[in-house]
């Protein structure tokens, strides 16, 4: 997904040009696929991961209200940037996203073949 919106960042700064305008839609569409197999699940799976019985509808809650919060935000604040620093906001997502891979990368823990018990063992 970082390198998709890299791309339509650079891309953008081209869309007067016929063939830029055709990659940025291909570009969208290619982010959507990759949003949705991807970081679009996390809210929706890793909560029933990482928490325990007792724990998890609280967590659900919270986490997918997150999500739902976060989508908003995004979707009432990114006509605005775009007026103001025009194809350049997708820098700001493009760096949001790489942040967020490097706080997966480092501090949610692996889950596969690991019992409940083991993940709340990273968590103490």
């Amino acid at each position: 997904m970082f390198v998709v919106t890299a791309l339509l960042a650079v891309l953008m700064e081209f869309i007067e040009y016929g063939f830029a305008s055709y990659m940025c839609v291909a570009l969208v569409v290619l982010f959507i696929v990759c949003f949705a197999t991807g970081p679009g699940s996390i809210p929706w799976f890793l909560v029933s991961e990482l928490f325990g019985q007792d724990a998890r509808p609280l967590a659900a809650s919270i986490s997918i209200g997150c999500n739902w919060i976060a989508n908003f935000c995004v979707g009432l604040f990114f006509l605005p940037l775009q007026s103001l620093i025009g194809a350049k906001v997708f820098i700001i997502f493009a760096v949001l996203q790489l942040l967020f891979t490097l706080f997966i990368f480092f501090k949610v823990p692996e889950t596969k073949n690991k019992s409940l018990e083991e993940v709340l063992q990273y968590f103490k």
